[in-house]
């Protein structure tokens, strides 16, 4: 397990999951995966995207916690409200991690996918649809019947077609691949009975 429990062994009130049965829910990381955390922040950061992202997500993927509150990830993490709202909003925003709600339960609830990097490919035909939606209006404004601008404008708008199509084979590829590899060890995901 990669959380250590409170000397009680108790779960509070206020992270309490509502289930049939009661769960202990640990307190703190434990050494490996704290440094798993970090590792994968660095990584993370190295590609010019947040430091606290990288530790939320890092957090969710070694968790076996199927969802996570924005308290519980704080306090395990020694973050703050703040930092936590911040980059959990961006990593649902690109498709890292998911909202969970939990019937009459207003906090909120954070997951990642047992395929989160399929997960991930998937969100990004969104950021490519709103691209090229831009890319359509600036052909339209009288700065893109500039030949200079035109021509980049164009070439963008071909981009985002030709990526498009590229974006669904590779998503294909991917999950023949995964699903290739657990059939070969005997294993199944969640994820490798439905497409992302």
């Amino acid at each position: 397990m990669i959380v250590q429990n409170a000397p009680t062994g108790v779960e509070t009130e206020e992270d309490s999951v509502k289930d049939d049965k009661p769960q202990e829910l640990p307190e703190s990381l434990d050494e490996g995966a704290t440094a798993f955390i970090e590792n994968f922040a660095t990584a993370w950061e190295s590609m010019n995207s947040s430091r606290m992202e990288g530790r939320v997500l890092g957090l969710l993927i070694i968790s076996d916690e199927s969802y996570m509150s924005a308290r519980r990830i704080g306090r395990l993490l020694h973050a703050s409200a703040g930092a936590i709202s911040t980059a959990t909003r961006q990593l649902v925003a690109i498709g890292f991690v998911n909202q969970h709600t939990v019937p009459g339960d207003r906090r909120h609830f954070y997951r990642v996918e047992d395929d989160v990097w399929g997960a991930f490919l998937a969100g990004e035909r969104d950021y490519l649809r709103k691209m090229s939606a831009v890319v359509r209006r600036g052909l339209q404004t009288p700065a893109g019947q500039h030949e200079g601008p035109r021509r980049r404008l164009v070439n963008a708008d071909r981009y985002m077609t030709w990526l498009t199509g590229y974006h669904r084979k590779m998503l294909e590829d991917w999950q023949t691949y995964r699903d290739q590899i657990d059939n070969a060890l005997g294993e199944t995901t969640p994820d490798s009975e439905d497409s992302v």
